[in-house]
């Protein structure tokens, strides 16, 4: 049997794609959605199972716009050829150099951002958590002679790039000149690495003897990923503890942890709200015929709302049992970031913020949207500028 024909409007997906996922969860969970050229599966234990099934959902896709752009990078590869990546680079993303090196760099440029916005009273926390994720991404991939706005623009580029199905030449040229630039600050640091190793994403990826190219594309990789989902994690989580004072109570009376507010909120509004997959073999789903060639999306964001598996999936509420969420992925391809990430967010920014800036509340609307990536576009703030004792 075919997959079912779903059609949607593509400007109602990206501002709410949930009633529509919701609606496929429960009469089409897996359906091709002509909008997106692809089928999608958004059960939460489909996904789950499946991911694992690299022989049969690939990751490797050599013609897709990612390698075509970015280089072949671990995410576009299977099996002991991904593992072995994995392997190499462990050592710059493991929980214990997070805990033992990277928490202490993150405190220090998180203290001085937000001591620098403090005097400001408003500010747009979209565009202060760009310079924490940035500066993170600097430390974090070797790449500190690059500026954190640099990071930024480069990874948006890309962004753009490997979302560029309708072939714009600006936006390819955009694309090539942000790798390019990555490419000369790789090859700045290169050298000073070798001389001076660390546990930087380059530096561990030099000393294990790696190709350059495959040094870049991993590095590529990072930046992409690295720069815009904790950004919009940062900016998210303020938003939805300001617009649920019952929640935010809970975390500041000590009844729950940042870290559990960050797991509901990534469960909640999931950052990464999709992953690509190419039917490598034919496979049967539930009757459905998946056939080789065939474009998959294992929709993340729609099994983190799965009833199946969350007692109020549509609401932001901590006392509940988040802990089937896949919002880092569930298979091989689990995020390599996720302790960093939990760290920066959960451990440092976000009680940084509610610190630093006293009386943090909202200062006008905040627009969410995405369904692929998915976070605010803008979230304005205000703040006592000086403490009131």
């Amino acid at each position: 049997m075919k997959p079912q024909v779903y059609n949607i409007s593509p400007d109602d997906f990206w501002r709410d794609p949930y009633p529509d996922l919701k609606t496929l969860r429960q009469n089409a969970p897996i359906a091709f959605v002509p909008q997106l050229g692809a089928t999608l599966i958004t059960r939460r234990d489909d996904i789950f199972d499946v991911e694992k099934k690299i022989e049969y959902f690939s990751s490797y896709q050599p013609d897709g716009l990612m390698v075509q752009l970015m280089g072949h990078n671990m995410m576009r590869k299977d099996g002991p050829d991904h593992m072995a990546e994995r392997k190499t680079i462990f050592p710059a993303v493991s929980p214990k150099t997070v805990k033992n090196v990277w928490k202490t760099e993150f405190e220090g440029f998180t203290d001085s951002i937000l001591e620098n916005v403090k005097p400001e009273g408003r500010g747009d926390l979209v565009n202060i958590a760009r310079q924490i994720c940035g500066d993170a991404l600097r430390v974090m991939t070797g790449l500190r002679n690059m500026t954190w706005q640099e990071i930024d623009r480069t990874s948006q580029g890309m962004i753009d790039g490997c979302a560029n199905y309708a072939g714009d030449k600006q936006i390819e040229a955009r694309c090539h000149d942000c790798t390019a630039s990555i490419d000369r600050h790789i090859d700045e640091m290169a050298e000073v690495l070798r001389n001076c190793p660390d546990t930087s994403l380059l530096s561990v990826q030099l000393a294990a003897g790696m190709s350059m190219e495959q040094i870049k594309a991993n590095i590529k990789l990072a930046i992409s990923g690295g720069q815009n989902e904790p950004r919009d994690v940062i900016a998210g989580m303020v938003w939805a503890l300001l617009t649920h004072p019952d929640q935010l109570a809970l975390v500041l009376s000590g009844e729950a942890t940042w870290m559990q507010a960050f797991e509901e909120y990534t469960r909640w509004q999931s950052p990464i709200g999709m992953s690509p997959r190419q039917m490598a073999r034919d496979y049967e789903l539930h009757g459905v015929t998946l056939k080789t060639g065939d474009r998959i999306f294992l929709m993340f964001g729609s099994g983190n709302r799965d009833e199946a598996n969350f007692d109020r999936p549509d609401y932001f509420d901590m006392t509940q049992d988040a802990s089937a969420s896949i919002a880092f992925g569930a298979g091989p391809h689990f995020c390599a970031g996720a302790w960093a990430s939990r760290c920066l967010i959960s451990e440092v920014v976000l009680p940084r913020l509610f610190d630093t800036l006293p009386n943090l509340r909202l200062d006008g609307s905040t627009v969410i949207g995405g369904w692929a990536f998915r976070g605010p576009t803008t979230t304005p703030v205000t703040w006592d500028a000086e403490a009131v004792y």
